[in-house]
This record gives structure tokens, C-alpha cells and sequence, in this order.
């Protein structure tokens, strides 16, 4: 659908405050929004239908204030949505084919929504999520990455560790949800010493990364074309660990890594893209990774506030004819 038209379709829940940023924005503008969680609002009254065939694709969203029609969708911004978990009064058998039936059925129909421009597409969302690919991607376009090793040979995870003299750090490949008596943890970027390496590497991948002799971090927010980076100065050695003792101030990009972001947005089929990169203090910016989907609200307000005015205009003009 041409940008003139269409509503907004906002896949987030219900407490994400990152979306309601850009939502007041819209609002503001007149563009029309539906807001819908579909791992939790399938449980409480919400409908999915669509139908397919020689009238060819159409279909309708009902939620408890209004019925979209999904042809009339100009953009969909894939943001913070529920885990497809089945509704909670079913036992755990049925729980499980409700989900997997949720997921592979209203997920596959909200990705395939004729015409309408996603910001980003949860297909390429996915795709890029996996750490070796964005460092293959990154490398391939010109970037500067950290000596990386990914095993889960004891041997060599000690060879790499005792190999650089500036230190090795280990980073999880995914975010996964962990605990430590009852309690979530959160498992930080640290670094590690070789003869701490013990035959638990040997239990699953791990990635181990040279240590970057760094001045400063950046986190560089994409979208689309336009660039927002911030400098992070920071105590820890993960900035996100202590992030009320960090100072953030806008910074230029060079050149030849803001060619090489773009360049990265465009193999990936990403409109969005939030960067984290280590400055050395050689000035060498190394690429660590990209969230397709990260958190940008806790910015400084002009930088939030431009992040959210791109996003607008993304969703509001949605697909190019």
C-alpha cells in the first residue's frame, strides 16, 4: 500500500514504553495506529482471520476497541511482542500445539501482509540475529572485527585465551534467559583467563573475542539511511551493567563505517539496526554487533527524539511504490 493510506500495525506489548515514544509521535501527526500483542491478546479476545485463494489475499484483526483490515496496513513495526506461550488455563500438552500452532499460524500471517513496508520483517529479524553471521556480514563490507573464536573445544578456547596478550573476553551467542537460586542473571560480557577455562566449554558453542584496547564505546542506531550515534564513557568493561554510571554524548561516524552500516543494513534486509562498537584508542572503530531490534529510548532526549522522528517517518510512508 502506498504511503497516503493504510493504518500503522504496532506488534509490541502491552508495557513496551520505547513504542509508546513513537506512537505519541504518530499520534501527533494523524496517522491512524492498531497496537496488538498477538502472544497475549489471542488469549483475551482478539481474533485473527485471513483467507487466501482466487479473491486473492484478505483479512481482519479484531481487538476489543477496533477491526483492522489487513489489506488496508501500510507499515508494520515488529517491536516487542509476547512469546506465542498458549492460553495459561490449558494443560501443558495442549499449551505446547496452541503456541506452535499461534506462532506458525498468526505469526506467519502477520509476516505476509501483502504490500506493507515491516520495519523490520521478523524473517529478517531472526536471520539476523546469530552472532557468526553479523561478524561474516560486518568483515565482508569493510568493518574492523575483534579476533573471534566460537568452540566448544577446551583445547582451543585456552590456545585462543593464551594466544593474545591484551586479553580475551567471552560473550553469550544468544541472551538467554538464566537463573541463580531462583533468581534471573545476567550473564556480561567479562574477561577470561585460559586457566580458567574448565570442560563446561565443551557443553554447548562458546565465543570468545580478542579484548579490544578501547578509549570509548559507541552505540550507532540505523534507520534506513540516517545514522544516530552516541560516545558511551564508562567504568565497566560492559557498559550495560552499570549503565547509571555512564556518560553518553553524541559523536560523528566516519565515513567509511557509515558506508559499511548501510552496506550491512542492505544484505540483511534491515531498516532498523542498533550497532554496538568498541573505539580503540588508536581510533579504530572494531564492530561487536548489531541488534536488529535493541533498545534506543534510554538515549539522550535529542538523540531519542530523533531515533523516534525516523522511525515515524518509516511507518508512516510506508513501502516505496
Amino acid at each position: 500500500m502506498a504511503g497516503g493510506g493504510g493504518s500503522v500495525l504496532v506488534l509490541t506489548n502491552s508495557l513496551d514504553v520505547t513504542a509508546d515514544v513513537v506512537l505519541r509521535v504518530l499520534a501527533g501527526r494523524g496517522v491512524p495506529v492498531v497496537r496488538f500483542d498477538p502472544g497475549a491478546d489471542l488469549h483475551s479476545g482478539a481474533s485473527l482471520t485471513a483467507a487466501y485463494g482466487a479473491g486473492g489475499q484478505r483479512g481482519v484483526l479484531r481487538t476489543s476497541s477496533r477491526a483492522l483490515d489487513l489489506t488496508r496496513v501500510r507499515s508494520v513495526w515488529v517491536r516487542r511482542a509476547s512469546p506465542y506461550e498458549g492460553p495459561p488455563q490449558l494443560g501443558a500438552q495442549e499449551r505446547r500445539f496452541a503456541a506452535a500452532q499461534s506462532l506458525w499460524g498468526a505469526g506467519g500471517v502477520l509476516a505476509s501482509l501483502a504490500g506493507a513496508h515491516y520495519v523490520n520483517h521478523p524473517w529478517s529479524n531472526r536471520a539476523a540475529e546469530y552472532k557468526p553471521a553479523q561478524l561474516a556480514v560486518a568483515r565482508r563490507h569493510g568493518l574492523s572485527v575483534p579476533d573471534t573464536l566460537i568452540t566448544n573445544e577446551l583445547r582451543a578456547a585456552r590456545e585462543f585465551a593464551a594466544g593474545r596478550a591484551g586479553g580475551v573476553v567471552y560473550k553469550p551467542l544468544w541472551n538467554t534467559a538464566y537463573e541463580v537460586d531462583g533468581l534471573p542473571h545476567q550473564v556480561w560480557v567479562r574477561q577470561v583467563r585460559a586457566d580458567e577455562l574448565t570442560a563446561g566449554v565443551e557443553t554447548c558453542p562458546h565465543m570468545f573475542q580478542a579484548k579490544v584496547d578501547k578509549a570509548f564505546d559507541v552505540r550507532l542506531t540505523a534507520v534506513g539511511g540516517r545514522l544516530f550515534a552516541i560516545r558511551i564513557d564508562s567504568p565497566d568493561l560492559d557498559w550495560r551493567r552499570r549503565q547509571d554510571l555512564m556518560e553518553c554524548t553524541p559523536i560523528a561516524v566516519p565515513e567509511q563505517v557509515a558506508r559499511a552500516v548501510t552496506d550491512f543494513l542492505g544484505e540483511l534486509r534491515l531498516v532498523y539496526g542498533a550497532f554496538d562498537f568498541a573505539v580503540a584508542r588508536s581510533g579504530e572503530w572494531y564492530f561487536l554487533e548489531c541488534n536488529p531490534n535493541g533498545q534506543w529510548a534510554w538515549q539522550p532526549p535529542e538523540t531519542t527524539g530523533a531515533i523516534a522522528q525516523a522511525i515515524a517517518d518509516q511507518l508512516q510512508r510506508g513501502p516505496d511504490l
